[in-house]
């Protein structure tokens, strides 16, 4: 028996945990699941490769090549027609003569030109076989100066990398504004159902008393029909706002990655007030600067335009680079012509000195330099732009704020017009009409109680975001 309280109490409290979804939960949900949250994330991964693309490029590379040729003739150095034949000592006369067919193997070319042994050997020795031929080679190479360029790439994927995680940024404040958006409006809708719930058993009891008052004969038909008509509304009404509510609960969970059918309980809804948050304080626009995300990643695009320019500069400077390569053949001429491997080293530099091409270097150097002038006009507007844009949010919070200060007052006076018209309607002292007039504008005073507190909420959540202190 104790063991099965226990487990039934162990599962009251998980239901209950699992019930009460906060909003720093529903914010976690959405950044964990939204699918550009995801793609922002691999893009930082793509940057950071990039980066560490740029940084290889300060040490030296190393590739090997190898082929292989097959042709169809041997190599000839020599035209053996072209090759004087060998002459023998004649014992008999003393001379050198072609005649000597034992030692020479004398014999006549197709042009009369004599050829003989000693001729042919020459050619043989001049005739080599390259039909098939291998060769293979490892190179290094080591920049030394590439006109600042290796460095430039490196600030670039630096900057790359640093606005693609402000980039990230940007879009977990946008999932965060919305998903705060679709709690505060469960809260509201929440909130209005109660309010609904309430306003329908305020006409229901007005429909109860005055149908007592009817069978009295103290109320006329058309009394009770007006009321009907209320309490008909009401109805609708109440039906109205627990279907947006339905519908709330389901974008909110749609947000957050959950599934549809499972309802979300929101902790703020089963609060009767908000802990509605206090007027901003003076704005330092250097420090929004500073904070804000979108801000900072133009910052940096101004600078990777910057380096861009030394990126097109450099085409015009000097460049040297050192190399170094192992290399083999089969067949080589190392020591003759030996169909074996045979291998070598070579190593030496390469300086490349731009000297003329029509100004086309010059010319793209200087459109880099415009586009970055633009880039700089470009930062200096969004400056302008953003502290229009702080202002504006400053002065909507300071307007929901007196908005919700003043529905407090109407609340608090609806509440005593209600109390004061339903006990003068007991008394018999006012009509139906006016207790229903009361209890409209006691529920126009909680409605708009409601959506000052959701609108002070929502505003806060802006001015947040735009002066860059958003925390999620």
């Amino acid at each position: 028996m104790r063991k099965a309280l226990t487990f039934l109490f162990t599962m009251w409290l998980a239901l209950t945990a699992v019930a009460q979804v906060t909003l720093d939960s529903c914010r976690h949900m959405a950044l964990r699941n939204n699918k550009q949250m995801a793609v922002e994330q691999l893009k930082i991964e793509q940057a950071g490769y990039q980066r560490k693309q740029a940084e290889a490029a300060y040490k030296p590379s190393i590739d090997f090549a190898g082929t292989y040729l097959h042709t169809g003739r041997n190599i000839s150095l020599v035209d053996i027609n072209n090759i004087t034949p060998t002459q023998f000592l004649n014992p008999s006369t003393g001379n050198y003569d072609f005649t000597l067919e034992a030692l020479g193997g004398l014999g006549i070319s197709v042009d009369g030109k004599y050829v003989n042994a000693g001729t042919q050997r020459v050619k043989d020795a001049l005739t080599f076989d390259a039909k098939n031929v291998f060769a293979a080679g490892v190179l290094v190479t080591q920049p030394i100066y590439m006109g600042g360029k290796i460095k430039a790439m490196n600030q670039i994927t630096r900057y790359a990398e640093q606005i693609a995680q402000r980039l990230h940024d940007c879009k977990a404040e946008d999932v965060v504004c919305e998903v705060d958006q679709a709690y505060w409006l469960v809260v509201s809708l929440k909130s209005k159902e109660r309010l609904a719930q309430s306003y329908l058993d305020l006409v229901t009891r007005l429909d109860n008393d005055v149908k007592k008052m009817l069978e009295q004969g103290v109320a006329t038909n058309a009394t009770l029909l007006s009321v009907d008509v209320k309490v008909n509304e009401a109805n609708v009404a109440l039906t109205k706002v627990r279907n947006g509510l339905v519908l709330a609960r389901m974008a909110l969970a749609q947000l957050c990655g959950e599934p549809l059918d499972e309802p979300m309980i929101l902790a703020d809804e089963l609060r009767g007030d908000l802990d509605v948050p206090l007027q901003p304080r003076a704005i330092d626009m250097a420090q929004v600067y500073e904070r804000r995300n979108d801000f900072n990643a133009l910052e940096l695009g101004v600078k990777v335009f910057d380096e861009k320019a030394k990126v097109a500069r450099s085409e015009m400077l000097p460049t040297v680079a050192a190399v170094g390569s192992v290399f083999t053949s089969n067949p080589h001429v190392y020591n003759g012509f030996k169909k074996e491997f045979g291998f070598n080293y070579a190593i030496g530099a390469i300086v490349k000195i731009p000297l003329w091409h029509w100004g086309g270097l010059s010319n793209k150097y200087k459109a880099a330099l415009v586009d970055a002038k633009i880039k700089h006009l470009e930062m200096e507007e969004a400056k302008e732009k953003i502290e229009l844009q702080v202002t504006q949010a400053n002065f909507k919070y300071q307007e929901a704020f007196k908005t919700y200060e003043a529905t407090k007052a109407n609340l608090a006076q609806a509440d005593e017009n209600l109390r004061v018209a339903q006990l003068a309607f007991r008394e018999g002292m006012a009509t139906s009409d006016e207790v229903l007039t009361a209890q409209t504008a006691w529920l126009m005073a909680h409605s708009e109680k409601i959506d000052a507190e959701i609108d002070i909420m929502m505003c806060n959540v802006y001015l947040s975001k735009v002066t860059g202190n958003l925390k999620y």
